[in-house]
């Protein structure tokens, strides 16, 4: 699995992790699990056309004093499908900036 990790984080910066995702209603069903959406445009076709599996999304995933991005495009109504795929170049890089975004909007690391 391929994984963007930021370790060795406080209480208090992940309670403001959590109310972050959680005010933007990104959790998922099970504790400590969040669904980035992606940007349509940074697609692939094949996820582009697999309008039934939608919304493609990324996961992150409060697990102890870490947060972990999980480098893998997933259907949100699907398990098990083609458009399951490792994120393009250009998409990993989008993402990996929105959490040092995210995380520097937050006051959370500069």
């Amino acid at each position: 699995m391929r994984l963007y990790v930021f370790e060795d984080l406080t209480a208090e910066d992940l309670k403001k992790v959590k109310d972050h995702l959680d005010a933007m209603e990104l959790s998922g069903s099970m504790p400590g699990i969040y669904w980035l959406p992606l940007p349509k445009a940074m697609l692939s076709d094949v996820q582009l056309e697999h309008t039934d599996c939608a919304p493609h999304c990324m996961a992150l995933e409060i697990v102890g004093d870490s947060l972990r991005l999980e480098l893998l495009v997933r259907a949100r109504n699907k398990l098990r499908c083609e458009c399951v795929a490792y994120p393009s170049p250009e998409l990993r890089t989008h993402m990996l900036q929105y959490m040092d975004d995210m995380l520097m909007d937050l006051g959370i690391y500069v």
